[in-house]
């Protein structure tokens, strides 16, 4: 049955590949992206965890199966209509009625639909086992970035968020790639990709802070909705150590296709090497939030937090675009009030303009103190914002308790 469906899969890859020729070789120079999307794919991605290998073969069984059973009425419906026509004498039968008939088709599905039943079943039992992992890593949905916490196992206590690269939201502000330059993984790069160790199951559980958002990685054969208020799980083992991609699979938002999924799977001696590295990165940021900072200082910093975590969506000149507003000029961010700003980075917002637009925003309390007021020191002494407003930690550290 593999072997079949794999010369079938690669017919058809063919196929479309003679197919689409004409049209690639007019669009931007792309090449397949190693455990991401491939050029003219037809087929699902090349599976890298055994759940994704059951799924390939039960796409295939139920394709040739179905694909039998239509060949077969079709056959025989389109036999017994040339076969009986009426101009060569045939006469409409009679009968009324009969038994066997009925017990036959109504046997045959049956079987047809238990045939169907015991593999898929035996398939999504396994998909829902998330006993006994490994790892277990909490992600949350938010408009329009993915939270990674590692709950239990190696790399426990760690946490970041991961946004569409800076440089590549910037290209597609203007316009996209240039005609025939190459970016095999546009829109896919990340600034801080999910890392995971090969060989090892990762208990995955879903949330989201705003609205439904879906975390799917083919080459894993996993999606699953991230909703608020609720918590989902699901798992995975990849068999390959390499970079795999994926997106957000449920409608999100107008920045929904700004939200990619970067997972790095590594051997077991680069994953301890990794979380080594990150756990010292996050002890360099656990800033006294106690100290004082001058203004020239604490805006270098929020220089640095604002490029990171907040140019994506408000542009590096604070003009924003679209339905995200401008920080230049903002009125929260020149009120002397530095409260109103702090809350509205601590809880977000979600809500709309005086003219009926949309206005949201995620929160972001997982920043440390010093980073919050870092980069509201610099909003409010950036662009036009020329305030000379200060904002220390322990304003921020007040007001999240």
């Amino acid at each position: 049955m593999k072997s079949i469906s794999n010369k079938l899969a690669s017919l058809m890859l063919a196929a479309g590949a003679w197919a689409g020729s004409a049209a690639v070789s007019l669009a931007h120079a792309v090449n397949d992206l190693p455990g991401g999307p491939s050029v003219n794919q037809l087929n699902l991605a090349a599976p890298v965890t055994k759940i994704a290998e059951s799924q390939h073969w039960l796409h295939w069984f139920m394709m040739i199966l179905c694909t039998v059973i239509f060949v077969a009425v079709f056959s025989v419906m389109f036999y017994s209509i040339w076969k009986h026509r009426k101009s060569v004498g045939h006469k409409a039968a009679t009968f009324h009625e009969s038994v066997t008939v009925e017990i036959i088709w109504t046997i045959v599905p049956f079987i047809i639909v238990i045939l169907m039943a015991l593999p898929a079943t035996k398939v999504v039992v396994a998909m829902k086992d998330t006993t006994n992992a490994d790892l277990t890593i909490k992600v949350t949905g938010m408009q329009w970035k993915w939270g990674y916490d590692y709950l239990k196992g190696e790399g426990e206590g760690i946490g970041f968020v991961s946004t569409l690269d800076t440089e590549q939201r910037a290209l597609s502000n203007a316009g996209g790639p240039k005609k025939g330059e190459e970016i095999d993984n546009y829109l896919l790069k990340v600034d801080h990709p999910l890392v995971v160790p090969v060989g090892k199951k990762v208990r995955v559980i879903t949330t989201a802070n705003d609205v439904i958002h879906a975390w799917m990685v083919p080459a894993f054969g996993v999606k699953q909705d991230a909703i608020p208020g609720f918590v989902r799980d699901t798992w995975f083992r990849a068999e390959k150590t390499g970079d795999y991609y994926g997106q957000c699979a449920e409608l999100c938002g107008k920045e929904h296709a700004y939200m990619p999924i970067h997972v790095k799977v590594v051997s077991a001696q680069d994953y301890s090497a990794w979380v080594t590295g990150e756990k010292k990165k996050m002890a360099a940021k656990l800033d006294d939030p106690t100290k004082v900072w001058t203004l020239a200082d604490i805006t270098k910093r929020g220089e640095k937090v604002y490029a990171t975590n907040c140019a994506v969506c408000h542009q590096a000149n604070g003009k924003g675009a679209g339905p995200i507003l401008a920080l230049d000029g903002s009125k929260v961010v020149l009120d002397a009030k530095k409260e109103l700003q702090i809350a509205l980075i601590l809880k977000g917002r979600n809500g709309v303009t005086p003219d009926g637009k949309p206005n949201l925003m995620p929160g972001w309390a997982q920043l440390s103190d010093t980073d919050i007021a870092a980069v509201i020191s610099y909003t409010k002494n950036n662009w036009s914002n020329q305030t000379g407003q200060l904002v220390q930690p322990a304003d921020v550290l007040a007001l999240r308790k």
